[in-house]
């Protein structure tokens, strides 16, 4: 069956020209100045911004939550300091007291030997 519209070669030939030249102006890099290509770069810079607005956040918070895990760290350490220290006093006094009790006994039987 014929094409109605094809009545001869050359429109024939025409019409595939035409096919041809609408394929490549759809294949074609829009220009730089064009609306629908500027509105796409905004998108995309503001995306791009966004992701590093995000980045500097997050780094931000990690810095921050290092320092929070610094700081702890260092609470921890002034605390087992201030007991160890608690510690060691109490077993100086221990001592002390147990010197006392056994200079005690000796006097008492200096004195009971006497």
């Amino acid at each position: 069956m014929k094409d109605y519209n094809d009545r001869n070669f050359n429109a024939r030939q025409a019409k595939a020209v035409a096919a041809k030249q609408a394929m490549l102006q759809r294949a074609q890099r829009p220009p730089a100045d064009d609306a629908m290509v500027l509105q796409r770069k905004a998108e995309r810079q503001a995306i791009v911004a966004a992701r590093e607005a995000r980045s500097e956040a997050k780094a931000r918070a990690a810095l921050e939550q290092a320092a929070r895990e610094e700081a702890e760290k260092a609470e921890q350490a002034a605390l087992r300091e201030c007991k160890a220290r608690e510690e060691a006093d109490q077993a100086v006094a221990l001592q002390a007291e147990q010197k006392a009790l056994r200079d005690a006994r000796y006097a008492a039987r200096k004195k009971r030997k006497a």
